[in-house]
């Protein structure tokens, strides 16, 4: 798998990344883009097979890449990968806390387990995750760990227990920013919209025929022609000086970068007019009000 970066090559020589969900879309191609950095990865699922693959590929186009099988769930295996890649390479330097997964159905059929394990597998993992990294090696050291959430502003309907999880990592990441700042360590935040990756298939599959109500109008603009891989997310999401774990943007902490397709998929419900106009007013309103104060 060859990736055209646009960032300069050798960038993250003898650097050791943490990537997460690194079986399989987003997080393969981040690992894949990483490595012809000159990047050594660490990736992590819950598929041996799929990360023995991808470390296949890796290992093809001559870069080098372990594989750690954990639930990020579960807070012992956590524990146990971050001193397992320790052991293995000698430092830490970035995590792309990138792992999730969830299901389809609207909030009146998800029960309270389907709930937790969506909540725990999109915010609670990715907490651990970077608590450990911290822990064990950054509070010594210093990095850099990007979050990858969601275009998570307007909603997500079908999927709101994830649209819950991945915005409950925005204020994680800016409450950590500030707190382990002090030892150096830069956390971002990265909301990717709709991806043409096969999580995003099967849920456009499963979504459309049952979960939509009656009236909603959806709306799914074609994706480009060429239904480019998530491996261009990496590069696309973090131009204009957005290399959020390179050196060059020691400047960026705790900000959410919002990386939307031209070409994006989104599901809208009829709103009343009336309350478009509250809407309006209402922000008019707090428009002055924050003039006044800043000319006072």
């Amino acid at each position: 798998m060859s990736c055209r970066s646009v960032f300069r090559p050798h960038l993250f020589r003898n650097q050791t990344i943490i990537v997460t969900g690194g079986g399989s879309g987003i997080g393969r191609c981040t690992a894949h883009e990483l490595v012809s950095l000159g990047a050594t990865v660490a990736i992590i699922g819950r598929n041996p097979g799929k990360l023995a693959s991808v470390q296949a590929e890796v290992a093809d186009a001559g870069g080098q890449c372990s594989i750690h099988a954990c639930d990020i769930r579960d807070e012992a295996a956590v524990k146990a990968s971050v001193r397992a890649i320790l052991d293995a390479h000698g430092a830490i330097h970035g995590l792309v806390n990138n792992a999730g997964g969830q299901f389809p159905a609207p909030l009146k059929n998800i029960s309270f387990n389907g709930w937790e394990a969506v909540v725990r597998n999109n915010l609670t993992g990715g907490f651990l995750f970077a608590r450990e990294c911290y822990n064990q090696w950054m509070e010594a050291h210093g990095g850099a760990i990007v979050n990858i959430i969601a275009d998570i502003w307007g909603g997500m309907p079908t999927i709101g227990h994830s649209g819950a999880a991945r915005a409950g990592m925005l204020p994680f990441t800016e409450t950590a920013a500030c707190e382990w700042a002090h030892s150096g360590v830069r956390i971002n935040a990265v909301a990717p919209g709709f991806i043409a990756s096969s999580g995003f298939d099967t849920i456009a599959r499963k979504c459309r025929p049952s979960c939509i109500p009656t009236g909603t109008r959806f709306r799914c603009i074609a994706l480009a022609p060429n239904r480019k891989l998530p491996r261009q997310l990496f590069s696309c999401c973090l131009k204009r000086r957005r290399s959020l774990p390179a050196p060059a943007c020691a400047w960026t902490v705790a900000r959410p970068m919002r990386a939307r397709p031209g070409n994006s998929c989104r599901m809208t419900a009829p709103v009343p007019t009336m309350a478009f106009r509250c809407m309006s007013r209402r922000n008019v309103c707090r428009n002055r009000i924050l003039e006044k104060e800043h000319h006072e």
